[in-house]
């Protein structure tokens, strides 16, 4: 029998945070399901009362000091931006936004819930990075950047907090069907040149990769239920298995 958790997730509006959220509130877990907006909020709260719904966007310093008083037993670092495209031709503010969401708001909330865990000696933060983290390709890079970035903040933030009774690990998710994937890769022609055949060539061949055959999110939701419940975890957990090879294997195909 596991003991009932607090568990804080971010961006839990759709996706693998919601479905995460659902799943561990009908293990019997206190839910703190958060989303960026108070709509968001309102409508998940309708749909799942099961849920205690909250306003927290990640990018907001008033939103995650708000985390620290909630005494979470678990934080679930989900809330993502998905942005691809050239690096020679996507904005700076694009870049910067999806850093300002991917890393430092994630930095953000486990600095907001790490001095409570501190304080009482337990404590476990779950980072959802992405198999992007551990591979790049042309067109990936404003996204990959920030899950490259993920995978080192969790590696030094796991042997850090270690010490302290708090466990920190990730899961690197490939391409599960949850509409992010798709929002992110139709938004690569928005930033091609109309005269660049070479990049628009390399995005049919992204689109391929990433868009064909996408997975059950549950999948996702039920590993990340499964951490939170764990009495110890292992350093990353990629999903499905074997996908990193698959990809690379693919990646290399291309000539890439």
């Amino acid at each position: 029998m596991v003991d009932k958790r607090t568990i804080l997730v971010t961006g839990a509006g759709s996706g693998f945070g919601k479905a995460a959220a659902v799943e561990l509130a009908a293990r019997g877990h206190a839910v703190i399901a958060t989303t960026e907006t108070g709509e968001q909020a309102d409508a998940l709260q309708a749909e799942h009362p099961e849920l205690t719904t909250m306003k927290l966007d990640i990018t907001s310093e008033d939103d995650v000091a708000s985390a620290a008083d909630l005494d979470v037993d678990v934080l679930i670092n989900n809330a993502g931006m998905g942005v691809m495209g050239p690096m020679a031709t996507v904005p700076m503010a694009q870049v910067r936004a999806v850093f300002e969401v991917n890393v430092f708001g994630m930095i953000a909330m486990s600095q907001a819930v790490i001095p409570g865990m501190k304080e009482r000696g337990s404590g476990r933060i779950i980072n959802v990075s992405s198999i992007a983290g551990k591979l790049a390709s042309p067109l990936t890079s404003p996204y990959s950047m920030t899950k490259h970035a993920v995978e080192a903040y969790t590696v030094s933030l796991r042997a850090e907090l270690e010490p302290h009774g708090i466990d920190v690990t990730k899961v690197n998710p490939g391409p599960y069907n949850t509409g992010f994937n798709d929002r992110m890769v139709n938004g690569i022609t928005e930033y091609i040149d109309a005269g660049d055949t070479s990049a628009h060539e390399t995005n049919e061949v992204v689109r391929q990769i990433v868009l064909t055959d996408q997975l059950d999110p549950a999948e996702v939701a039920n590993a990340l239920a499964d951490l939170s419940e764990a009495d110890e975890t292992p350093p990353e957990t990629l999903l499905p298995e074997g996908i990193g090879e698959l990809l690379q294997a693919m990646i290399e195909a291309e000539g890439y």
